[in-house]
């Protein structure tokens, strides 16, 4: 198991598992570097105390993206060594790793999530990664699902499901695993039901 992926299983379990249904390894290896990138900034918070150090560790981010998106890794970091590669293959939009920056920003200074900025985006990305361009529209619903979810609006998250999955019929089924995390709303699961569920959602196409 590289680093990242390692990385990755600590930090956010449940995506690191719809990963695995990924069979291309350099796709697989690819979801896991956007992955890793959110689970630094997710990190953060819990690492210093003031406000204002995790704001300026989050701008040190973002101003390592203009390396990212310019070719020029920042050498000797494997998270940021893997983005600069994977965004010029994949003709990444920097605009989503900008709005995921300045959310985190906005939840240290006491601001509400941001559901588009935290979920959304980076869903659109994964299926980006996955299935190339043009089907960002055919996640938004679904990555509300999972923010919803993960921010304990489970009432919310289950009205909004039928909609998500009406759209993600447009969605192709090598992107799936991009999306499948939004259909685990029990955080504190086991490991297997957890599976159980993905492979379910995998094999219908639906959340």
């Amino acid at each position: 198991m590289t680093d990242l992926d390692a990385q990755v299983r600590d930090a956010d379990p449940d995506r690191w598992l719809a990963s695995r249904f990924v069979a291309d390894t350099q796709a697989r290896a690819d979801l896991v570097a956007l992955y890793a990138l959110e689970a630094e900034l997710m990190a953060i918070p819990s690492r210093v105390t003031q406000p204002l150090l995790a704001e300026m560790r989050f701008t040190w981010w973002a101003e390592q993206m203009d390396g990212v998106f310019s070719g020029v890794a920042r050498k000797g970091h494997p998270v940021l060594e893997a983005l600069t590669d994977l965004a010029a293959r994949h003709d990444l939009p920097r605009a989503p790793f900008d709005a995921l920056i300045e959310a985190h920003i906005g939840r240290v200074h006491g601001e509400p999530h941001d559901l588009d900025a935290f979920y959304v985006g980076p869903m659109q990305l994964a299926v980006r990664v996955l299935a190339g361009a043009g089907h960002d529209a055919a996640v938004v619903d679904a990555g509300r699902v999972r923010g919803l979810s993960q921010t304990g609006r489970k009432d919310e998250a289950k009205a909004l499901r039928c909609q998500a999955n009406s759209a993600l019929k447009a969605l192709p089924v090598e992107a799936f695993p991009a999306v499948a995390s939004a259909a685990l709303t029990a955080p504190d699961a086991p490991e297997f039901l957890k599976r159980l569920k993905l492979v379910a959602a995998t094999a219908r196409g639906r959340i």
